[in-house]
């Protein structure tokens, strides 16, 4: 992999095309990058206890290594 998690990377390709944001984690045997503030996507979460109600939460998804490239200095 040519990035590693803390580095600033812009995206190449795809909704978030052209955003900058931070790794946040990296995933060498999937080839994928969980970048900051992109591929966000809204999720469902189950009620935990009874009497409580599920709630939506907006949570990143990782991407492919290839849609990202290093930006500037870290």
């Amino acid at each position: 992999m040519h990035v590693k998690k803390g580095d600033n990377v812009i995206v190449l390709t795809g909704k978030d095309k052209g955003k900058i944001g931070k790794i946040l984690r990296a995933f060498p045997r999937k080839n994928q990058v969980l970048v900051e503030g992109t591929n966000v996507k809204k999720v469902h979460e189950r009620a935990k206890k009874s009497g409580t109600k599920g709630t939506i939460i907006e949570k990143n998804f990782p991407i492919n290594v290839s849609n990202v490239k290093l930006h500037g200095k870290s």
